[in-house]
């Protein structure tokens, strides 16, 4: 049985759908069925807003700081029930800070502008800038977008700084010394902080 709700580095994760548009060489769900307290993320089909609301309400959130959307498939894919998710947890745990993290596409998987539906929901976006130029990004991420998908995830940053408290940019240390060093320049010159995450 998948999880909706699962527990990693303390931290209880929202695995709230299977979808994704890429194909990232270096994705952790092609070499595992779970991570963390998880036995399998693997949705038969993607869980209801329903089926979410009975794992919040009967998930215990009391000591946690954070939660995070993050599982099996890009959270921005089902962006309705992650809205409706965020806006229950700040309803019922307002507490808890909720971070995204994004392949940053939510642009182009839904055709239009995203950041500004997320705003007073999320408080904190760490986004997968995952290569230093275009070219090297589609090599990475396959996604269907081809190497339009690069600044169309560099403007979905940008977008999210006017209306999310924190926004953040992550890598993968697939990368060499140097692409990762190049990162660190285009997030400087956002204003952005960059985190090199391991290759799972």
């Amino acid at each position: 049985m998948s999880e909706i709700i699962y527990s990693y580095g303390g931290k209880p994760y929202l695995n709230i759908t299977n979808q994704c548009p890429c194909a990232c060489v270096f994705c952790v769900r092609s070499v595992s069925d779970g991570v963390g307290s998880a036995r399998s993320l693997w949705h038969s089909t993607d869980p209801t807003w329903p089926e979410i609301e009975t794992a919040l309400a009967q998930y215990n959130f009391t000591s946690a700081g954070e939660a995070v959307f993050c599982g099996y498939g890009e959270p921005l894919c089902a962006l309705e029930n992650l809205k409706q998710t965020a806006a229950w947890l700040k309803a019922n745990h307002p507490h808890l800070k909720l971070r995204l993290n994004t392949i940053g596409l939510g642009d182009l998987i839904h055709a239009r502008p995203v950041a500004s539906e997320l705003a007073g929901l999320i408080d904190v976006i760490s986004n997968s800038l995952n290569a230093p130029n275009a070219a090297r990004y589609h090599a990475l991420v396959r996604s269907p977008w081809g190497e339009a998908a690069f600044e169309a995830m560099l403007k979905f940053a940008r977008d999210c700084q006017s209306c999310i408290p924190v926004v953040k940019f992550s890598v993968v240390n697939v990368l060499t010394e140097e692409e990762i060093a190049l990162c660190q320049e285009i997030a400087s010159n956002m204003g952005i902080s960059l985190r090199v995450r391991l290759r799972a």
